[in-house]
């Protein structure tokens, strides 16, 4: 008799047979944008380290010296003995960076969006979610058991529409603020107005912006003005530190009662051990960079990067590119994503691609709608004028190979 636990052999099959199947890669980081990928030197553009501040020497002296001071683990959650000094006053300068009261240092990002709307709304509240919302949003929904209604993509006029007809006493709206694989960026003011409507709060996610959008860095919701008292009672804001501040964990900020409350009621926060003093450092390290001049410089290269990328891949720069009849989306932001469509011509594009040196990993479903698996090309600072050149020769080259191949 075949037992159920045989058939994950048949599910794994099924899943190569539609190019879904994910593949882990062992990397070591070498000299500015490039990484060591199973042993082969190559180009990379999949990180998320939008300001190339991970291997910054300024960040490396910071956990050095919180290591001789501090040691290695903290040794309990935050709620027991896990709360440094360093990450006390991460909280405190991560708060004052994104203009609002509070803030709480988180050791990871997905396990702060899944724990913090479940702590905010539950059963007999109404969820309001974008369609292209990030995976970790939509498991925080599911796990809160409110009510969720899920609105097309920035389409906020149903947004409105399903606020103004819902019953519930309590409304939550979450959203990205930089929708990871299109790299589009929300309204966030007429998000925050529309909350301000309808007595709703709004859970912003600015993981792929903070450190790049907004004034000095300080991400999309001091770009859309909504900063100390006026976002202050409406919004809970969070934001990863693993991508442009280039080390690890995430943190939220907002009113200090609604902070306090997921302080008290956030089972990741309270029932995991808290992030070490020495990454706190390298984020205080990082952040420094981010609002100081040397990050106004890295984020002045990344805007250059961008438009030498869509200018090189605009209509009629190319004919095999135009032959190919990818798509590369509108996205003034450092995810620039080239839609393939196919699974397996994403993934015939992307080895032609390693073939010649640069590294640009396919996005298939589920992460992305079927139909549309693509190359995200994530651009940093890290990045020089040549290696966008490098790209540009090699996708030139994929789309005049893949152009060629019988169907």
């Amino acid at each position: 008799m075949m037992s159920w636990l045989d058939e994950f052999d048949e599910k794994l099959a099924t899943l190569d047979t539609q190019s879904l199947r994910r593949r882990r890669r062992e990397v070591v980081p070498e000299q500015g944008a490039r990484l060591c990928v199973d042993g082969a030197s190559l180009l990379a553009f999949c990180s998320n380290d939008y300001l190339g501040l991970s291997q910054d020497p300024l960040l490396r002296e910071a956990v050095h010296a919180a290591v001789d001071r501090y040691g290695v683990g903290s040794g309990a959650s935050p709620m027991v003995s896990g709360h440094s000094a360093a990450n006390a006053a991460l909280e405190r300068e991560l708060a004052q960076a994104v203009g609002l009261p509070r803030a709480l240092y988180f050791y990871a990002g997905y396990a702060t969006n899944a724990s913090i709307v479940p702590a905010l709304v539950g059963e007999g509240d109404a969820l309001f979610s974008d369609a292209l919302n990030h995976a970790c949003l939509i498991d925080g929904a599911r796990l809160s058991r409110a009510t969720v209604h899920r609105y097309p993509h920035a389409d906020l006029a149903r947004l409105e529409a399903l606020l103004a007809a819902s019953q519930a006493r309590r409304k939550l709206v979450i959203s990205d603020a930089v929708f990871s694989m299109d790299g589009d960026v929300a309204d966030v003011a007429a998000l925050h107005a529309l909350c301000e409507r309808h007595d709703a709060l709004l859970l912003l996610d600015d993981a792929h912006g903070f450190g790049v959008l907004g004034p000095q860095g300080r991400g999309t919701l001091a770009a859309a003005g909504l900063t100390g008292a006026q976002a202050s009672r409406r919004v809970i804001y969070m934001a990863t530190l693993g991508k442009a501040l280039g080390v690890a964990g995430a943190f939220v900020a907002g009113p200090d009662s609604l902070v306090e409350w997921l302080l008290q009621k956030t089972r990741s926060y309270t029932y995991a051990t808290a992030a070490p003093a020495l990454l706190a450092e390298a984020v205080r390290a990082g952040l420094r960079c981010v609002l100081g001049p040397d990050g106004e410089c890295r984020r002045q290269q990344l805007q250059a990067h961008i438009a030498q990328l869509r200018e090189g891949l605009a209509p009629g720069s190319d004919p095999a590119l135009d032959a190919a009849g990818w798509a590369l989306m509108p996205s003034a932001t450092a995810i620039q994503p080239l839609v393939i469509g196919d699974n397996d011509a994403a993934l015939a594009v992307m080895a032609v691609l390693r073939e010649q040196g640069v590294w640009v990993p396919a996005i298939r479903p589920p992460t992305v709608p079927a139909g549309t698996a693509r190359l995200r090309i994530a651009l940093s600072a890290a990045h020089r004028p040549a290696d966008i050149d490098a790209l540009l020769r090699a996708l030139r080259i994929a789309a005049a190979a893949t152009t060629a191949m019988p169907a």
